[in-house]
Parts: structure tokens; sequence; C-alpha cells
């Protein structure tokens, strides 16, 4: 059997740079290797959502023209939108069955999100339950592979140890999956927060025009020890450095700018216009790409509806399975 990857995103909007260091980048490098699901995952989005699930629609279309933009081929790749394949939900459901909420409640990705809500009317059960959603996305596609960020790894452990679980109480119809985190683990926020954040604006979309970019860029927080342009600066923990060691492929005039901040021979704003340039040329052509896309909505519609119909072929296969191991196949017909 080909080996699989599961990955995916929540479509609460455009997907930016922090999605694609984290893992964009390595879906389309592994496109030709592995047999790739990507989930478009709607009814995590409406966990904490749920007021305006008009939304979802537009940003699903969002999120399809980002992937396609950065370079996966629908030829290889399979878009699957989460709501349309209702075996994911009868899946969580058994899961539910398998794991403590003493064990959810320790889980740090998922404490780190809530804390980033900051739920005010309560914390609503799907938000609570969404490490148990995730495992079901995974498994339900027996994926070997699922290239993430660092941030979601206490996810797939989640999913690890639930599979084991089921292994050993059923039978080994599942596959225990593993973590592939980018070359870059986290790229932090224009404002220097630990991670990008569509919740927190701190972001620079794949899609955003060069004069948005160009704002973002010139507000990113840098050194905040360094008062004056001629004061030696620090580079390691700098945003603005961070950002040019992932996305400026000058490496010569990335080492030549660091010497110099470190020497207090340069200024914040030459450093952040050379970041820009780097930027706008690293994102030109994915913003061209995603324009000549966003003018064919259909053809892109059916991408989504052939992804989602060959994903749901593969759950419902898995689900058979599932249902055989655990003795709910009733002699009721």
């Amino acid at each position: 059997m080909q080996r699989r990857i599961l990955t995916g995103d929540r479509p609460t909007g455009p997907l930016h740079l922090g999605h694609y260091v984290g893992s964009l980048k390595n879906r389309v490098a592994l496109q030709d290797e592995y047999d790739t699901y990507i989930l478009i995952a709607d009814i995590q989005a409406l966990t904490d959502n749920f007021e305006h699930p008009e939304m979802l629609e537009a940003n699903i279309m969002e999120v399809a023209l980002d992937y396609l933009a950065v370079g996966l081929d629908p030829n290889k790749v399979k878009f699957v939108v989460q709501s349309m394949v209702p075996e994911l939900t009868e899946l969580t459901i058994y899961f539910m069955n398998l794991v403590t909420t003493a064990t959810l409640e320790r889980n740090p990705t998922l404490k780190a999100e809530i804390q980033q809500k900051n739920f005010t009317k309560g914390l609503p059960v799907g938000f609570y339950t969404y490490p148990i959603s995730q495992a079901a996305d995974i498994t339900i596609f027996k994926a070997h592979l699922v290239p993430v960020g660092e941030d979601q790894l206490p996810m797939i452990e989640q999913t690890r140890e639930i599979v084991r679980r089921f292994n050993r109480l059923y039978d080994k119809v599942l596959i225990e999956p593993k973590a592939m985190v980018g070359e870059v683990a986290r790229l932090p926020g224009t404002d220097g927060g630990a991670k990008m954040s569509k919740t927190l604006g701190n972001c620079i979309n794949l899609g955003d025009p060069p004069e948005m970019v160009r704002k973002r860029v010139m507000s990113m927080f840098t050194d905040p020890t360094r008062i004056h342009p001629t004061d030696p600066g620090h580079v390691e923990g700098n945003p603005v450095f961070t950002y040019h060691d992932v996305f400026n492929p000058d490496k010569a005039e990335v080492e030549e700018l660091k010497d110099r901040y470190r020497k207090g021979t340069v200024g914040d704003v030459e450093v952040k216009e050379r970041l820009y340039k780097a930027l706008t040329e690293f994102l030109a052509p994915i913003r061209a790409r995603r324009v000549e896309l966003a003018a064919s909505p259909d053809d892109v519609r059916d991408i989504i509806r052939e992804g989602t119909r060959k994903g749901r072929a593969l759950a419902q296969q898995t689900m058979d399975e599932v249902r055989a191991a655990m003795k709910l196949r009733y002699a009721l017909g």
C-alpha cells in the first residue's frame, strides 16, 4: 500500500506564511511520494465560529485557492471537506470513549488555544473535544504521516495514544501516525508573538497585495533594547531576521545585514525594506496563480467535490473495518 498523508486546516480565512513554512511547503514536496489527503476542517472551524456559519463556504474556497496557488496538484492531492464525510462524526463519537477529560485538560495545544480564544460565554464542548475530532480525521484516512506545525505535536501524540488503545481493545485496524515538522518549527507573528494567528492579526497572508505586505513588514517588532540605529542590535530572536532566514534567498545579503545590525551600522528601516523586497518576490507567483484560479470558481469547486468524493469512499471503507472490529455490525437487517 502506498504510504499516505493526511493534513489540513480550519477554514477560518485565507492561509498565511506561518501555514506555508509549518506545513504547506512539506505537502507540496511530498505530493509525488505519498497518497495525500488534505482536510478542510469546516466542522472544527464551527466550534468557535458557530454564530456565523454562513462564512464557511467562502472560507473553504479561500483555503482551496491557497492550496492550489502554492503548488498542490489536484491530480495528486485530494481536498476533502470535513462536513461532507459524515463517517468522521461517527468515528469521533467512538473515540470519545477512549479518552478521559483529564487527558484533554492536559493537552498543551488545547490549553493554549483556549487561552488565545478567551471564550467569554464558556468553553464549547465542540472546541474542548477538538483533539478527538482531529484523531478521527487522521485515522479514518489511515495516514502514516501528518505534516504539522510544532504547536500541533501534542495533537498527534494524542492520536497515537487513541490508536494504540483502539487496536489493543478491538483489533489492529488503525495506523499509528507520525508527525512531520517543517524546517522552521514555528514562524513568529509580526508582533513578535510566538505564533502567527489570523485571530491576532499578526500574519501575512499568501494572497496579500504588496501594499498590505509592506504595511505588515514595516510594523514588525525588532530588537526592543535597540533605541537608535547606531546601537548594536540583537539578531537572535528578532522576528525580522527570522523571516530573512526563511524567505530571503540571498544568504550573503542576510549575513551582511546581520553583521551590520550587530555592529549598529544598519537601521531597522533598511532591514525591513530588504525583507519586504524578498517577500514580494516570494509571494508574487503565488498571488498571480491565485488570481488566475479565482477567475474560474466552478473549476475549483469541481476539484473540491472530486477530492471529497474520493475521501469519503476511503472513510467508508475504514468505518466498515472499525465497526467489524468493535462488533457493531448487527444482524438486524
